[in-house]
């Protein structure tokens, strides 16, 4: 497959440079090019970075961070069932913990939420930094939503973490997650209020937190073109958005 010129090989970790160093250098260039691609492509066209993991896996399937990348592509891809062997792989050649929550997650896509529930409860989760433990949280409520224990969901995802008022890498997905599980429990006043939280931790846009927190309060989006009357039309009070409370943006598998 084609590699863009300007991709050097050297854009990724020192880390997984490191790793490379043990291949031909001509193979490693090679095998670095293919790995960029996949970083780069793994959002916005997971089809291509997947690609281009093949041909990265092809050429070194012994280098841990190969493997790991394969990995994502194929999780990426809903390839549940590869991603989980590639993702063993990695662990096994590293010996680290640090897959523990997407391998898990892996097990919810195959279907499996008792698995995942399983691996949660592991002593692995113990030698998690805090950003894998919040994840294996997240996991495990999805678990738990998976088998209809939206409950139990709910009482996952409380932790100090949550209550937290530190925003941290993490902090919008928790709060997203804790507020969409309060919606389904139809506890709607609760989840509004944390779907406001999560637009507070949520600088970078990544979640639909402000779409959500316009649904609960009764705004409809419509055609700025075909509608005289504006962009944004209320379905309940009109006035309801000119108080002060919401500040409304116009801008999620655990799976998680």
């Amino acid at each position: 497959m084609p590699i863009p010129e300007d991709v050097t090989g050297h854009e990724i970790d020192k880390d997984v440079q490191q790793e490379l160093q043990s291949l031909p250098k001509g193979l490693a260039e090679d095998v670095a090019k293919n790995l960029v691609m996949v970083a780069k492509l793994i959002d916005e066209d997971p089809e291509q970075a997947y690609a281009y993991s093949r041909i990265a896996l092809r050429l070194a399937s012994r280098v841990a961070a190969v493997r790991e990348a394969a990995g994502f592509a194929a999780y990426a891809n809903q390839k549940y069932s590869e991603a989980l062997a590639e993702f063993r792989a990695a662990r096994r050649m590293t010996g680290s913990v640090e897959l523990w929550p997407v391998m898990a997650d892996c097990e919810r896509g195959l279907g499996r939420p008792e698995k995942a529930l399983e691996m949660a409860g592991a002593p692995e989760v113990h030698k998690l930094d805090k950003a894998g433990q919040v994840e294996m949280r997240l996991v495990a409520a999805g678990a738990r939503r998976d088998m209809d224990q939206i409950d139990a969901a709910i009482v996952t995802l409380q932790s100090p973490e949550l209550a937290s008022n530190s925003v941290q890498p993490w902090t919008a997905r928790l709060r997203y997650a804790y507020a969409d599980a309060l919606l389904s429990a139809g506890r709607e006043d609760e989840a509004r209020e944390w779907f406001a939280k999560v637009i507070e931790s949520d600088k970078d846009g990544s979640t639909d937190a402000s779409d959500r927190l316009a649904e609960l309060d009764g705004v409809e989006f419509v055609d700025a073109l075909g509608d005289d009357e504006g962009a944004v039309e209320s379905v309940g009070d009109a006035d309801s958005l000119d108080d002060g409370d919401v500040d409304v943006d116009v801008d999620e598998r655990e799976k998680d």
